[in-house]
Formats: C-alpha cells, sequence, structure tokens
C-alpha cells in the first residue's frame, strides 16, 4: 500500500505556525522607546533640522506616541522625562532659540518679508515673546524688506506700469492688490503706502539712507 506523503500534515502545521508575510510596503513595526533611544532619536534631529525647542519636544512626543514607551525589568513602562531631555540638548548646545529666531529672521528679511511675518513664523515655531522682542528688525531693515518685496513682485515704481494706466477703476484696483500683497508678506502699512506713491527710485533709496543713517547700519537684518 502506498501511503500520501509522510509529511503532509506536519508541514500544514509549520505552515500554519508561520507569522503571515507582511504586505509590499509595510513596515516592520518600531520597538517601542527608552530614554537612551529617545535620545538618540533627538540629537539625530537636532543634527539634520535647525529646530526650537518646542519644535524638538513636539517630534519627540510624537515619537513616543507612535512607537510607546518601553516597559522595564518589572514590566512597567518607564517614563521619559522629555522636556528634561531637551534642556539637556539645549545645555549641550544642539539646540538654541535665539540662534534660530535670528538666522530665520535674517533669511526671511532678505527675501523681502517683513517684521509680522518674521514675528509670525517664530511664534509658530514656539520661540517665546523676549527672544521675538531682540530679533525684531529696526527701522531701516524693514524699509530695506519692504523695498526687496516691491522689487520682486515688481510693485509701484518697480512694475509695469499698469497703476499707471489711463481707465481709473483699473488702476485703483491694481493699487489695491499691490497693498494687499505686501501686507500679506508682513510689511507696515506706512512703508507699502510710500514706496507705491514714491515719485522716482531716487526717493525709495533716500528714504532707505535716512533710516540707516539714523541707526549707523546699512539696513541689513
Amino acid at each position: 500500500m502506498v501511503s500520501g506523503p509522510a509529511n503532509s500534515s506536519s508541514s500544514g502545521s509549520e505552515s500554519d505556525r508561520k507569522e503571515p508575510r507582511r504586505k509590499q510596503g509595510e513596515k516592520r513595526a518600531k520597538a517601542p522607546l527608552n530614554e537612551a533611544a529617545l535620545r538618540d532619536l533627538a540629537l539625530s534631529y537636532a543634527a539634520r533640522f535647525a529646530s526650537t525647542c518646542a519644535q524638538l519636544e513636539a517630534y519627540l512626543a510624537r515619537k513616543v506616541r507612535e512607537r510607546g514607551v518601553a516597559e522595564d525589568a518589572d514590566g512597567r513602562a518607564a517614563p521619559i522625562d522629555i522636556p528634561a531631555l531637551v534642556a539637556r540638548l539645549v545645555e549641550l548646545g544642539y539646540v538654541d532659540d535665539a540662534a534660530y529666531a535670528r538666522s530665520r529672521a535674517r533669511d526671511l528679511g532678505a527675501r523681502g518679508y517683513g517684521a509680522r511675518r518674521v514675528e509670525q513664523v517664530l511664534w509658530a515655531a514656539g520661540v517665546n515673546e523676549g527672544i521675538r522682542a531682540e530679533t525684531a528688525p529696526a527701522e531701516a531693515a524693514r524699509r530695506r524688506a519692504a523695498v526687496l518685496m516691491a522689487q520682486k513682485r515688481r510693485l509701484g515704481l518697480f512694475g509695469d506700469g499698469r497703476e499707471d494706466s489711463a481707465d481709473p477703476l483699473s488702476a485703483r484696483k491694481a493699487h489695491e492688490k499691490a497693498v494687499a500683497a505686501m501686507l500679506r508678506a508682513g510689511h507696515d502699512y506706512e512703508h507699502v503706502r510710500f514706496i507705491l506713491a514714491a515719485a522716482n527710485e531716487a526717493a525709495i533709496a533716500e528714504w532707505l539712507d535716512e533710516a540707516a543713517d539714523a541707526e549707523g547700519t546699512d539696513g541689513s537684518w
């Protein structure tokens, strides 16, 4: 008598015991975090990205929510003091809110954005009020950034002359659109009004020099 394959039953059982295959693109679940692993994540994040204390703390809290906290030898989840971990990185110089604020303010100013936009960006990044006040640009820098934005957007003297259209309605709409664009970029209304009403570029240059001379600066951020 010829029997069936001797291992058919056992092989079936073995197959049943195998873990199900992961679907294509499905990632293996990562291990829960202990303090050392979370510190490594914090160091890696700080090395790759310029960030504030608030941003780093939010990132670490998200990682803990995603992966959970590892259990200790007694099977209990060991709490991790995230604020203390962030404070330690500040002590070591990996995170510096003031340096971050200065860098972002310079970058935004060089791109033509105004003080109000800088304030909004730093507030959203969790920079405290004191540092935001210290980082706020002086008058000369505010004027320079406003002129830069007008040049980039080709507004006023730097535009195509649509505001000088013979059609009063079209001219008014073009002017209102230019004002709105400058205000959205964070500039003071008084600065916007001066730039858009300036008779020539020499008047704008004189306006810039006036503020820079008063402060003894070149108007940069």
